[in-house]
């Protein structure tokens, strides 16, 4: 299915957004214990899918049902839209829907209005859209998560699934159709039985008996089919193995796994291990144990440290230790512990959660702290440093605060792990702004807590703390841990240390984005320092000259603004060269100057040169490219050249509506200005 492509696809008329999973190699239709969405979902109707017992514990083929569902929609073109979002977390909802409403346009793809904003445009097409549109929320957590983003909609199917029981789904207060899913039917697991042992005619005896003792759960079903399968057993023998290992394991009990799957996962996990490479299928199956059920980026679990951790030794990931850790985790596929989607990098292995909550239980402890942190050097080697696709940040993200859920501290030892500090840059960098304050803030009281307030993780989960309030809009927040930032370092370190300027600069870029008069005076004493002490090519001395131009012109101070811009255009390009994004951003904000000063043609040659560059460098449909000939054909205006004017914002409205659509909100404000322009 197309559907594993990256982003939204495109399916003769069906728009898809999002990775949805791969029906079971030997998937089995379910013909009398079946919801039938297929058939029975109507328009405008939300159907969740819960356990069917609270004994069954998960296992009972909720998400395969809903996949089963996805694929027959595309296959038949049932809808026009279809989204499939993975529901580990609020922020993984977040994602997924900023991602459909980018491709829907519904409203301004994770940008400046952030993926928060991105997502209740999304949830406001939804209910008033007359496209047909599925969407499937698998394996929501909490219902919580889906506060003040519940979707709905008249020309729309939701299918939910969830482990939560259905006294939480009823205090949601939601009009949901909860649909209990129980286990294969007793003909539906003698069927399932009977097409996969096929080895020897006396295979299948006692099949319709061995279905009961596994409570016609399909995940314990499959996994025992596998092993009798890989081990030519028929089925009286794997029930005498089946009840040995239940009488072995009768003390034990693991939250969210039944008695079934608790013994056919162990015998999964022995047949695998004994399959060559011999040795190697449990500590893969205990680093994949580690991360998210939803889905494990390939690359994570064949990088150095996983490669290094599964094989026993060190490994810089080459080509043989990597064949061998990709032959181990197919074994485990082989029995069923995890399925593989080789269509995708983004979510590769995929694990039930009963099966990872067994295997968390079962690992000795002495083992646990170092599959941890493997698992957390996994991550961060191969973390991409820049921007990511949005699927694969989340999947990295969902990875990490898997992690973050062990409570006994091992990630804060010695220190916080970059891991830690890698997870919440992303959420920075997905726009997820009220995500980012809430991980900020737990960051700074763990650290604060544990390595106490002064340690250089206590700091830098401050500063990104005041960060993610400026970018949330929430500036007197943003100014008051700046301020206090500043404060402890020009004490500590003295004010002219280069950490005590950068302090100086943020509070600086903070006191501008409240349009306080402070910016400017600070703003020129950062430059200085800045320049005396780091350079004038230094990152932080250009990021502060800009600003300053920026204060200069909300000041007023128009020629100021031109010549701090000036200077600023001159020294980026001679340091960074004339294409670099600094410059380009310099020379921009140079034309901004020139324009509110009303020096017109000095914009328009300003503009020109910044339209070019971007055109050459990222093409005529980039965002940049776009927001350059916008600001042209402004200046062109108000230089009195409206039949230039006009042209260009023909251009700008034809090139946002080819590339965002008619109803996207840049669209629309675009087609404002072009009938203002025409007036």
């Amino acid at each position: 299915m197309v559907a594993q492509q990256a982003g939204a696809t495109q399916h003769a008329q069906i728009l898809l957004s999002g990775l949805v999973p791969p029906l079971a190699e030997h998937y089995h239709p379910r013909q009398e214990t079946g919801p039938g969405l297929t058939a029975g979902l109507r328009s405008g109707q939300v159907i969740v899918l819960t356990d069917g017992t609270p004994a069954a514990q998960g296992g009972t083929g909720k998400t395969q049902l809903a996949v089963e569902f996805a694929h027959a929609l595309w296959n038949t073109r049932g809808v026009e839209v279809l989204i499939w979002v993975t529901a580990a977390s609020r922020e993984a909802i977040l994602t997924g829907f900023a991602q459909a409403s980018a491709m829907v346009g519904s409203a301004d793809p994770a940008g400046a209005a952030g993926a928060e904003a991105a997502a209740a445009g999304f949830v406001g097409w939804l209910a008033h859209t007359d496209k047909q549109w599925a969407l499937i929320i698998d394996d929501l957590a909490r219902t919580s998560d889906l506060d003040g983003l519940w979707p709905s909609g008249p020309a729309g199917q939701v299918v939910i699934t969830t482990r939560l029981p259905g006294a939480v789904l009823a205090a949601a207060d939601r009009d949901l159709a909860v649909m209990p899913v129980g286990g294969f039917s007793r003909r539906e697991a003698l069927g399932y039985l009977n097409v996969r042992l096929t080895d020897f005619p006396d295979q299948r005896i006692e099949a319709l008996d061995l279905g009961e003792d596994l409570e016609g759960l399909p995940l314990a079903v499959t996994q025992a089919a596998e092993v009798m399968v890989i081990r030519e057993l028929d089925c009286r023998q794997y029930r005498a193995q089946l009840a040995g290992r239940r009488a072995s394991m009768s003390d034990r009990f693991v939250d969210g796994v039944s008695s079934a799957v608790l013994a056919t996962w162990s015998l999964a996990a022995e047949c695998a291990h004994d399959l060559p490479p011999a040795g190697l299928a449990w500590p893969a199956l205990a680093l994949a144990a580690m991360l998210d059920p939803h889905g494990i980026p390939g690359a994570v679990l064949t990088s150095p440290t996983a490669c290094g951790y599964i094989t026993g030794h060190p490994s810089t990931a080459n080509g043989v230790d990597q064949n061998l850790v990709r032959r181990a985790i197919g074994n485990l596929a082989r029995v069923g512990l995890v399925t593989i989607d080789p269509g995708t990098p983004v979510r590769t292995v995929r694990m039930h959660p009963a099966v990872q909550a067994a295997v968390r239980a079962f690992i000795p402890a002495v083992e646990l702290e170092q599959v941890v942190l493997a698992a957390a050097d996994a991550l961060v080697e191969t973390w991409p440093d820049d921007d990511g696709s949005a699927q694969l940040d989340q999947a990295m993200r969902d990875c990490s605060f898997a992690l973050r859920g062990f409570q006994d501290g091992i990630l804060w030892k010695p220190e916080a792990h970059p891991l830690l500090f890698r997870a919440g840059l992303s959420l920075d960098g997905s726009r997820l702004a009220e995500s980012a304050i809430g991980y900020w803030q737990s960051m700074l009281s763990s650290s604060a807590r544990l390595l106490g307030p002064a340690h250089s993780n206590a700091v830098m989960a401050r500063d990104r703390l005041a960060i993610a309030y400026e970018s949330a809009g929430r500036i007197a927040d943003a100014i008051a841990v700046f301020a206090s930032a500043l404060a402890d370092r020009e004490r500590n370190l003295g004010p002219e240390h280069p950490d005590t300027i950068a302090a100086r600069g943020r509070l600086a870029h903070a006191y501008a984005s409240a349009g306080r008069s402070e910016a400017l005076a600070m703003y020129e004493r950062t430059v200085a320092d800045s320049d005396r002490q780091l350079g004038p090519g230094h990152p932080g001395t250009l990021s502060a000259r800009a600003g300053l131009t920026g204060a200069y012109q909300a000041a007023g101070r128009s020629m100021d603004a031109i010549r701090s811009g000036q200077l600023l255009v001159t020294d980026a390009e001679r340091l960074l060269g004339a294409s670099h994004a600094t410059a380009l951003a310099a020379r921009a904000s140079l034309a901004d100057a020139y324009q509110t000063a009303g020096q017109a043609q000095q914009a328009i040659e300003q503009y020109q040169h910044v339209l070019s560059a971007q055109e050459a460098i990222r093409g005529s449909d980039h965002p940049e490219a776009i927001t350059a000939r916008a600001g042209l054909a402004a200046a062109l205006r108000q230089a009195g050249r409206f039949k230039d004017a006009s042209t260009q914002f023909e251009r700008v409205l034809a090139d946002c509506e080819r590339c965002l659509g008619a109803d996207h909100p840049l669209t629309r404000t675009v087609r404002d200005n072009f009938k203002a322009a025409a007036t």
